[in-house]
């Protein structure tokens, strides 16, 4: 990895992104696009760049996200989890702060599948007596 690269992987629900942040003006695309192209709602813009703003190197960084996987949701949170372990690699410091915030915590709920039998994963058909 060259010098001043920070890279690191965020994952949420079945989304997967990387992150990478270069020295730079504090610009972020993902997946080749501007986020706010990408994303399509502050909303989400916003859950993405909180490490960011809670370490206060918001316009230290041009950060370049791959996402895979997932909605537009999952995708935010996955990428607010990779930036998180990428600044921990720039700077050990910052992982207390982090970790008080909730931002290195890997949110592990997934969709339940659908059952057999079933009219989803736990609700069931309307029960007839007659």
């Amino acid at each position: 990895m060259p010098e001043g690269i920070y890279e690191a992987t965020g994952r949420r629900k079945t989304s997967v992104a990387r992150v990478r942040l270069h020295p730079g003006s504090g610009n972020v695309y993902m997946n080749g696009h501007d986020v706010s192209d990408h994303l399509r709602r502050a909303s989400l813009e916003m859950i993405l760049v909180q490490p960011l703003q809670l370490t206060d190197t918001r316009e230290q960084f041009d950060i370049h996200i791959s996402c895979k996987g997932g909605g537009l949701r999952g995708q935010a949170g996955a990428a607010c989890l990779g930036i998180a372990r990428a600044l921990i690699k720039y700077d050990p410091e910052m992982r207390a702060a982090l970790k008080k915030g909730g931002f290195l915590t890997r949110d592990a709920r997934e969709k339940e599948r659908k059952k057999y039998g079933l009219a989803g994963a736990r609700k069931r058909f309307q029960f007839s007596k007659r």
